[in-house]
């Protein structure tokens, strides 16, 4: 008899309004190495976000959801998004691409995950075949 294959499910990005997220300060990374948030906001300007932002949403005193979100992990992407509001180039209530967590870790545990499978250096850059 073949063993049963576990059941993986992946959360699908939503949109939630730029004005709705806050950064978490659970977030593990204290340096802000590689590219500046200005490179970053130019690269977002011209070809979009590539990557979600994890969100979780914040909770009342009573432990019920309220519109905000806290974001462990994307912080840099959201405080380019921020330049981007701050320049009038991004409307503040422009859905952003984000994956709400489901809890089953910390907020500081997904913020290590993220950076503890990050690539040594921001900067490299993959090898291309040589044009013939």
């Amino acid at each position: 008899m073949a063993p049963a294959i576990q059941t993986i499910t992946l959360s699908a990005a939503c949109g939630i309004p730029c004005n709705k997220l806050v950064l978490s300060q659970q977030n593990v990374r204290k340096i802000k190495a590689g590219v500046s948030i200005e490179e970053l906001a130019e690269d977002i300007a011209h070809r979009g976000l590539l990557a979600s932002l994890t969100v979780r949403a914040e909770l009342d005193s009573e432990g019920n959801k309220t519109v905000i979100n806290r974001i462990p992990v994307g912080g840099r992407r959201y405080r380019t998004l921020e330049l981007l509001v701050s320049q009038k180039r991004l409307a503040k209530t422009v859905g952003v691409p984000c994956i709400v967590s489901r809890g089953d870790t910390l907020e500081v545990e997904d913020s290590l995950a993220e950076n503890i499978h990050r690539v040594a250096s921001a900067r490299s850059v993959p090898c291309l075949p040589d044009a013939a």
